[in-house]
């Protein structure tokens, strides 16, 4: 395995990819292995101009736009030591790609509102701060509008052209999400089910059976009881364009050898 310091980024070929991080609770910041994979993961991509998140974490409808200037860190958990409300990720604000953004929906007659006050929840800036610890990207958060399947996938088909304009458009959520079995050791069989599953269909670039994952497998029930977090990756795939692109898996594995899976997928 490459060191970091002997990773080199690989040059812009004119397009970004597009990208679903599995994102840890604030306690990844203290995971030394998966930061450095996601560091590692960010070198391996060109640097993008901006970044356009969309967290499992805010839903929002209409498709909301955060702060385009720097506002504190949503510190949305509860119950973690005093050390992980005092991480700051001060990434610049991005007016520009916020009026891009907004452009592109109002062509698709989609509406689309502004919260200028909410900032980076935990599912952006914490794989953020492995994979640009600089903070020198500037960063919009987008809401999901609401957890239906199509609508996303819309969404992130309409963000398309943005992957042109050198923005990196980042989902960060979990394929696999099920907080009664959270910090339990052991793998289930249904997590390894449905990650398999997932992999499967990402990999064949199975739009429908992506959209339709809760009656394609019965693991999805305890994988999934809700999915907020799998959302992400919908607006992702939408946003990789409708020719089928290729996918890889730049981190895979079990957080803390439990049930949520590390896996992450890159469109290029």
């Amino acid at each position: 395995m490459k060191t970091q310091t002997e990773i080199k980024r690989s040059q812009p070929n004119g397009r970004m990819p597009v990208i679903f991080a599995a994102h840890g609770a604030p306690v990844l910041l203290d995971d030394a292995v998966w930061m450095a994979e996601l560091f590692a993961w960010a070198k391996a991509m060109p640097k993008p101009k901006s970044i356009l998140m969309i967290s499992a974490h805010w839903e929002e409808r209409p498709t909301t736009l955060g702060a385009t200037r720097a506002v504190p860190l949503v510190y949305d958990f509860y119950g973690f030591p005093e050390q992980y409300y005092q991480t700051r990720y001060p990434a610049p604000g991005a007016p520009e790609l916020a009026g891009r953004v907004r452009e592109l929906l109002r062509q698709k007659n989609m509406p689309v509102a502004d919260n200028p006050e909410r900032g980076l929840d935990h599912g952006a800036y914490v794989p953020l701060v492995p994979m640009y610890p600089d903070a020198d990207v500037p960063v919009l958060q987008i809401s999901m509008p609401r957890l239906d399947a199509r609508e996303l996938f819309k969404l992130g088909q309409t963000l398309a052209p943005l992957r042109d304009e050198g923005v990196l458009v980042f989902g960060s959520g979990f394929i696999t999400h099920n907080m009664r079995y959270a910090f339990r050791p052991g793998i289930p069989q249904w997590a390894k089910e449905f990650d398999a599953w997932a992999a499967d269909a990402l990999s064949r670039f199975d739009v429908d059976a992506l959209m339709d994952f809760q009656a394609r497998t019965s693991a999805a029930r305890t994988a999934l009881p809700t999915w907020e977090h799998y959302a992400p990756l919908l607006v992702a795939a939408g946003a990789a364009g409708d020719a089928r692109p290729q996918t890889t898996f730049p981190i895979t594995g079990w957080w803390m050898e439990g049930a949520f899976t590390k896996r992450s997928v890159q469109f290029d």
